[in-house]
């Protein structure tokens, strides 16, 4: 039935619609569409009529009109029509759902075949597609046939492995289905009326939220379980260390505010984070001066006029004023000059130390603080009198008082009592100073457990504050029942009771939680300094074009904006993300990059916000504020890793959601065990019990029922185990942050450490990923051409080339001779495929003022080495002429201008480009005097890093898009063994893939930009490069620093901080295992019994020392370079250059050994096309040097050109 509805406003309107109109008798189903204002019914025409179903929706206050018939599910006898047969099959396809399944085992076309042609014909099947590439099958079905279980076992009994989509299987039979809508819906947006269905991923959106007043895992799985069923959630994810939960939430449905106010209505404390805006600042100021709304409505309208404000919303009662604006255009300062021209005062909030107070556990330090305080005042003289009554005074029978532990030796029966001071019979001084003591402290501190503990039983939860409010309680009912029975029955001596242990368990866990907090300090230390980093004030400064400051002010670091010149005086901290426009210096940046040395800056450096200026002043240029600077990136990248969760996690938080519901159960049991086994043989509960004592056997049986209930009360702790995990992964994540490798949550910090193969890309990762001049051979004597003078000559020809090899040289040229200007260029010409041709002039100046001595020094410095010259015949004296004719290029290019390459030039060229270098000539004036042969070179570190790695067991791997001969010389260089050359972006994809197939969890290491595809498909992936780069989406973990070893140190990392995990967990279960039954007096026989009191000690203790084992991560430090370079390392380099013993793989040879795959052109082709000629193949055509991995578009074109030369 379809019936239209006028009159709804919004999705509470749709809601009440679908909700009220559910429960009437007779309608089977509802969907409510808003924008098209219909409602579809399906319902049961023996119940409900049609026109009483739109009623229904008529008496809600809305305007509803029937618009389509009833439609029958079912025929009349006989009629087999087709109008029958039409009508069933449009019910049919009105009420269908869609299952998607989940298909594993289909390797073609065949396959997918196969299933669809199968499937069609199950009972119920509408509709099948099959995706071999995703390997989903999507069935359209009719529910009253079959069911999405039913058809995913159909799937698998054809010999495929089938299974429910996760949000299928999670959720039952009716989740995640689309309701099949007729052609009078088709194109309306489905409202659901639960928050799981299927959407795309757009349709989500995500807030944090800063979550207060949580103390163990049960209070995590208490806001995790019920926020999960809140209408429009997803999924929430929430960390403990960090104070912080995570919510993917639909916006049509709930809002972050409205998420907040349920979690708080759970006992928590809790507020939106609003930093999370993408793409948009927003700010908040206290305004001063407004008087009226007319005031507000000039601000609000004053501001919306100005360019990049997209929204102003000001409030008169609070003095407050939100702002949002587009940070490419304006910013907080020019928002705050606004206001003051229109004549208010206008300032930022002081809000600046909020965040850094969250991580450093500030408030909740002091508020145990205080708490320990004020239960120290009645726990202590608790103690005192305690201890006194025990052992200072007089006994008369026996040392043992009750309120100790038994002295099992005393000879003397348990009923005796020391000399009590009666006061009434019935009562004496020792219980009613107890209970004086006892009582404020139960009823005022502990009026944050009450409160707590009565929020989460309202929401039927537990959580350690239960267990804490059960046992003090108990404790207190029961000693004051046993005290008013003994009044009120005159009895001659005072019973026994624990008004101790309400103030000694207050005492314990406030000290507990005390520490505890200090230990998470600890935890989140590294993150805390990392936001302390930012400086508070910046100097803004204006300048003339001789960049000479004309004026400066000193501004709040806030209101920063893009393109502001800030000034940098030495000792002063960097405020924001800029570009160095004046001045040289260096900067220590190792709080933020874990980098030791000072990094030089000139002109055009980049600057990182947080990091320390040391030597010269520097005029910058900001390029990034706010939430966008690489300090706030890695700070929110540091920050969601301590949000998400370990694996392990998930058992321990399991374990949390049981656990105060077993202990109780527990502690129920002890109680009804001990006073059965009392009744049964009571010298089994007190060996010393005297039937003519003044104590009768019921008393001593419930006493100690209750004392071993109670105590397993106290002695319980799901705090150890729930901190078990999250303060190793905050302690890890943070000591990794330091030192410059960002981990991206729990999951990729427990997986590296299962890792067994390390794929290493080429470009940009074992290489630097930029050609440089790595050797230089000279042809001629000094007299003829000087090095200094080649170098010159070269470098003053190549600067009018844009080719990345000449960038390369001249780059060389003017950082080994120490200047940047060369000489004058004419008739310059270049040919593609062969090289260059100019003639060069003045160069006096260059030649008679070098320094040589520093330049031996820098040349030693850029790695560049110069072969023993190779001396030809060339007796031509040019050091006399002025001006040069240069030609630079390959052989071809030498021979076309009538130039001869020697027999022996020839040599040292092909010895060179067998290394995977490229070998440029250089002729002046007729003569070859010189060859530089230009190589992406290889990592300094890189050898070493792959040593260390094959030192711990891990296979390594390279895989590169490069030729076999560059591949094979590179992998030479860092020692790997095992090379893919010539491969795709999507065949990476699939050589990871095998490699996972094969059991082995795989790693991949790569820099972001041509990798990502594998770096997401890697079990971990790990990107080489800044923070801020493409892999920071892509990959797992990022390494600032650029430097390979980081690799071993991430996954050295990883493998000590599950270790400690694992140390924590057991240490955890162990506590539980051991302390539970002690508490239960299950040792009794051997003495070893406990009261309230100390059971509740050993709890704290628990915590505070999980906490504290987590902070021994802290002691790691990665390896330094030097202690690695040992004789082992030294030898080991030396048999690996000279090693031949490959497994070289060419393309997807792997999976196709039949097939030659066509060979993929090297980017080193890119970088030398003006060194190749067209023509015949020469031995230049082996050039080896890659600048980058071929994409997709190379490759097709490498095929075609294949193709084309084998025809």
């Amino acid at each position: 039935v379809t019936v239209q509805v006028k009159g709804m406003t919004c999705m509470s309107c749709v809601r009440n619609i679908e909700s009220n109109v559910a429960k009437r008798a007779g309608v089977l189903s509802i969907s409510v569409s808003l924008q098209e204002e219909l409602a579809r019914l399906t319902i049961d025409p023996a119940q409900i009529s049609p026109a009483d179903a739109a009623e229904a929706i008529d008496d809600m206050g809305f305007d509803a009109v029937l618009l389509s018939p009833l439609v029958s599910t079912t025929k009349a006898v006989g009629d087999t029509g087709p109008e029958a047969s039409g009508n069933l099959n449009a019910n049919r396809q009105q009420n269908s759902k869609v299952a998607r399944i989940r298909v594993k085992g289909m390797v073609c076309q065949s396959c997918v075949k196969n299933i669809e042609g199968n499937m069609a014909t199950k009972p119920g099947v509408l509709e099948v597609t099959v995706s071999l590439e995703q390997e989903i099958a999507t069935l359209t079905f009719d529910p009253a046939l079959t069911s999405p279980a039913v058809l995913a076992e159909q799937i698998d009994d054809m010999g495929f492995d089938a299974s429910l989509e996760e949000d299928q299987d999670k959720h039952g039979d009716n989740a995640g289905f689309t309701l099949m809508e007729s052609s009078l819906s088709k194109n309306v947006p489905e409202v659901r009326l639960n928050g799981t269905g299927d959407r795309n991923d757009e349709d989500w959106e995500k807030a944090h939220i800063t979550v207060r007043g949580m103390t163990c895992a049960s209070c995590v799985a208490s806001i995790e379980k019920n926020i999960s069923k809140i209408e429009g959630v997803k999924k929430i994810l929430v960390s403990l260390m960090a104070s912080r939960a995570e919510v993917t939430y639909d916006a049509a449905y709930i809002l972050p505010g409205q998420i907040a106010n349920k979690i708080e209505d759970l006992g928590f404390t809790a507020s939106v984070d609003e930093s999370d805006t993408k793409g948009q600042g927003q700010v908040e100021l206290t305004i001063t001066g407004m008087t009226c709304s007319s005031c507000v409505n000039h601000i609000e309208s004053h501001l919306r006029k100005r360019p990049g404000v997209l929204e102003a919303s000001v409030a008169l009662a609070t003095n407050k004023g939100k702002f949002t604006f587009d940070p490419e255009i304006t910013g907080p300062r020019h928002i705050i000059e606004a206001i003051q021209d229109i004549g208010f005062d206008a300032r930022l909030n002081e809000d600046d130390d909020e965040k850094a107070a969250r991580y450093d556990h500030r408030d909740e330090i002091k508020r145990w603080r205080t708490s320990f305080l004020w239960s120290l005042v009645f726990g202590v003289p608790s103690m005192v009198i305690m201890v006194y009554f025990m052992f200072f005074i007089e006994a008369s029978e026996s040392m043992d008082d009750g309120h100790g532990m038994n002295k099992s030796d005393s000879g003397k029966g348990s009923h005796a009592h020391y000399n009590q001071i009666m006061i009434t019979p019935g009562l004496d001084v020792l219980n009613l100073i107890m209970f004086l003591l006892a009582t404020p402290v139960q009823f005022v501190g502990g009026r944050y457990f009450y409160i707590q503990a009565y929020k989460a039983l309202k929401h039927k939860t537990t959580n350690m504050d239960v267990l804490v409010v059960m046992a003090t309680t108990i404790s207190y009912t029961y000693s004051t029942a046993v005290v008013v029975a003994a009044i009120l029955m005159e009895e001659p001596f005072s019973p026994v009771t624990f008004f101790e242990t309400t103030p000694m368990l207050m005492v314990f866990i406030s000290l507990g939680r005390w520490l505890e907090h200090i230990a998470k300090r600890k935890t989140s230390e590294a993150l805390a300094k990392l936001i302390s980093l930012q400086p508070s004030e910046a100097t803004l400064v204006e300048v003339d074009k001789h960049m000479q400051v004309v004026s400066q002010k000193v501004i709040s670091q806030d209101l920063v904006q893009r393109g502001d010149i800030l000034k940098v005086v030495p000792g002063g901290k960097i405020p924001v993300d800029a570009k160095v426009i004046y001045g040289h210096s260096s900067c220590d940046e190792s709080l933020i990059t874990g980098e030791s040395m000072p990094v030089n800056k000139k002109e055009g450096s980049s600057v990182i916000g947080g990091s320390i200026n040391q030597t010269g002043m520097l005029l910058i240029r900001a390029t990034l504020v706010g939430a966008d600077t690489t300090l706030s990136q890695i700070v929110k990248l540091v920050e969601e890793a301590q949000t998400s969760k370990a694996p392990i996690q998930n058992l321990a938080d399991k374990i949390a959601g049981y656990f105060v519901p077993v202990v109780s159960v527990l502690s129920l049991t002890t109680l009804i065990i001990w006073v059965i086994i009392g009744y049964s043989d009571i010298s089994l509960v007190d060996k010393h019990f005297d039937p003519d004592g003044p104590n009768s056997a019921s008393e001593v049986i419930f006493q100690k029922a209750f004392q071993y209930a109670i105590t397993v009360l106290s002695i319980a702790c799901p705090c150890a185990l729930g901190l078990a995990t999250p303060t190793a992964v905050m302690v890890g994540t943070g000591v990794g942050a330091a030192n410059g490798i960002l981990i991206k949550g729990g999951e990729p910090l427990e997986l590296t450490h299962k890792i067994k193969v390390v794929v290493f890309d080429k470009t940009g990762t074992v290489t630097y990923g930029v050609p440089k001049v790595e050797r230089v051979s000279m042809f001629v004597r000094e007299s003829v051409c000087s090095f200094v003078k080649f170098l010159a000559i070269a470098g003053s020809a190549e600067e009018s080339s844009e080719h990345p090899i000449a960038s390369a040289i001249l780059k060389y040229v003017k950082e080994t001779l120490g200047t940047e200007n060369l000489g004058k260029v004419s008739d310059f010409s270049a040919v593609p495929g062969c090289g260059i041709k100019c003639r060069v002039s003045g160069l006096e100046t260059i030649l008679r003022n070098v320094d040589n001595a520093a330049v031996i020094l820098r040349r030693n410095r850029n790695c560049s080495l110069i072969d023993n010259p190779v001396f030809g015949n060339q007796e031509l004296d040019i050091h006399k002429l002025c001006d040069y004719d240069v030609l630079i290029g390959n052989r071809e290019w030498m021979n076309r201008n009538g130039l001869i390459v020697t027999e022996t030039m020839d040599d040292v060229m092909t010895e060179h480009e067998t290394q995977g270098h490229t070998a440029v000539l250089c002729s002046v004036d007729g003569a070859i005097v010189g060859m530089l042969a230009v190589a992406d070179a290889v990592k300094t570190e890189a050898h070493l890093a792959v040593h260390q790695l094959k030192k711990i067991g891990l296979q390594v791997v390279l895989l590169t898009g490069d030729n076999q001969k560059t591949a094979k010389a590179i992998a030479r260089k860092v020692g790997i063994s095992k090379v893919y050359a010539e491969v795709l972006p999507s065949h990476k994809v699939k050589k990871i893939k095998q490699l996972q197939a094969s059991g082995m969890m795989v790693a991949m290491v790569g820099d972001g930009v041509n990798d990502s595809p594998a770096l997401a498909q890697a079990d971990v992936g790990i990107a080489i490069g800044t923070g801020t780069d493409v892999a920071v989406e892509a990959a797992d973990i990022v390494l600032i620093k650029n430097d390979l070893l980081d690799v071993f140190n991430a996954i050295k990392l990883s493998k000590m901080t599950v270790r400690r995990i694992h140390i924590n967990f057991l240490s955890a279960c162990i506590y539980n295992l051991v302390g539970i039954p002690i508490a239960a007096g299950m040792f009794s026989s051997f003495g070893l019994t406990l009261r309230p009191w100390m059971a509740s000690a050993a709890m704290a203790a628990s915590s505070v020392s999980v906490v504290a084992a987590s902070l021994l991560l802290r002691t790691f430090k990665p390896p330094r370079k030097e202690d690695l370079l040992t004789p082992e390392y030294n030898r080991k380099f030396m048999i690996d250059q000279d090693n031949d013993d490959f497994s070289l793989h060419r393309g997807d040879d792997w999976e196709h050994p039949q097939r030659q795959a066509p060979k993929a052109s090297s980017s080193n082709s890119k970088w030398s096309n003006w060194l190749k000629p067209t023509g015949t193949a020469t031995p230049d055509q082996r050039s080896l040097l890659d600048a980058m991995d071929m994409d997709a578009d190379e490759a097709e074109d490498g095929r075609t050109g294949l193709a084309a030369t084998s025809v």
